[in-house]
């Protein structure tokens, strides 16, 4: 049985096996949680994400799918990088959406990893809508077969924490 845990907080603190990276799909960095796992994780992370890059993803990573790395300087073993769809409102994408925690816990399963600390994917500058976007994450963890012990959804502001504590109620 899989729990689920909230933390108010910067994702790149936390000490998980894996940290997922809200990342866009040219896995080379990026603003928001993308730039701030890069920067703080450091150049190895970059380094494998560029040989990523050079072999199976030559035209990036594509939205919904999820790849890993090492985490570099981070306090976990793994980053799992996933791409989230931009938020459109006249297109539902609440599927590709689903599959970004559903394809990161399936590669979490691959690594073995047994805590994976989640952002709030898309939620920044692809302008998901938080209350939505938490709604979407919370049934896709709950719904998706795992090994996975806890998933800590890592939550930037006290907006984030409630709407994903609303969920879990």
């Amino acid at each position: 049985m899989t729990t689920i845990t909230l933390v108010r907080g910067d994702i790149t603190r936390q000490s998980a096996d894996a940290v997922v990276n809200a990342a866009n799909s040219s896995l080379l960095g990026g603003g928001g949680v993308d730039g701030a796992i890069h920067r703080r994780g450091g150049p190895a992370i970059l380094e494998e994400c560029r040989a990523l890059r050079a072999s199976r993803y030559g035209k990036g990573l594509p939205t919904g799918q999820a790849v890993a790395t090492t985490a570099g300087a981070l306090d976990a073993r793994w980053v799992i990088h996933t791409v989230g769809p931009v938020w459109s409102a006249t297109e539902d994408r609440s599927e590709l959406l689903a599959s970004c925690y559903r394809e990161s816990l399936k590669i979490a399963d691959e690594l073995g990893a047994r805590t994976v600390a989640f952002p709030a994917v898309s939620t920044g500058v692809y302008r998901w809508p938080m209350d939505d976007a938490a709604r979407i994450a919370v049934a896709a963890v709950r719904d998706t077969a795992t090994a996975v012990d806890e998933v800590r959804f890592v939550l930037f502001d006290e907006r984030a924490y409630e709407a994903f504590a609303a969920q879990l109620d």
